[in-house]
């Protein structure tokens, strides 16, 4: 299955980041730079709402790719020795091995912030409300989306013959657990019909949400 066909794509429109994001249940975090950085959680994570600590996770935004390139080469230079493996759980694809680091976290989150301070660069932390931004930004084309996705949902389900949930089925529960993971409300964002459907569809208590 085409992934950009049943994956939403949320655009940053053009800005360039370099994002810290800490692991919610060790002491192991992600360092990298992306210019779509819903889209490479993602990638690192089905559900990167859950595995990442949002509270602690941060971006810092500039105006070009050179500043992201340069700011993340700092961090990943600070602290060669404390770099650790990929945890198994992330795509070998999308892991990228030389960025992740162990016991790091209080300290890089400071020089992050000094950073930014110093350099007057604008700084999202934590994320949960940066990522519920973009989201709510580009609810019409989720409204719709969403209204697609069902529709294919529900096909796949009914005449796919799989056992569990389906690509697109499970890219839908997905989007929406991340609209809900954020705290943003369904109801002002995909039909009532999506919502009915992630709240008690048959899908319930088997593969999520």
């Amino acid at each position: 299955m085409d992934e950009e066909f049943t994956e939403p794509r949320f655009a940053s429109r053009g800005r360039a980041y370099v994002y810290v994001l800490p692991c919610r249940d060790e002491d192991l975090l992600k360092i990298g730079f992306s210019r779509e950085p819903l889209q490479r959680f993602r990638t690192l994570h089905r559900r990167f709402f859950e595995f990442f600590d949002l509270e602690r996770g941060l971006l810092i935004e500039v105006d070009r790719v050179a500043q992201a390139r340069r700011i993340e080469r700092l961090f990943l230079t600070s602290w060669i020795e404390q770099r650790a493996p990929v945890p198994l759980v992330i795509p070998m694809a999308a892991a990228g091995h030389s960025e992740w680091y162990r016991g790091i976290s209080e300290e890089l989150i400071a020089q992050a912030r000094q950073l930014a301070g110093d350099e007057g660069l604008v700084l999202h932390e934590p994320l949960r409300p940066w990522i519920a931004r973009q989201l709510s930004s580009q609810a019409d084309a989720l409204y719709d989306w969403s209204t697609r996705m069902l529709a294919e949902a529900t096909l796949e389900r009914e005449y796919g013959g799989l056992t569990g949930a389906g690509p697109i089925e499970r890219a839908l529960l997905d989007t929406l657990a991340m609209c809900d993971g954020v705290g943003l409300a369904l109801v002002d964002l995909v039909p009532e019909s999506v919502t009915e459907w992630y709240r008690y569809g048959a899908h319930r208590g088997l593969y999520g949400p």
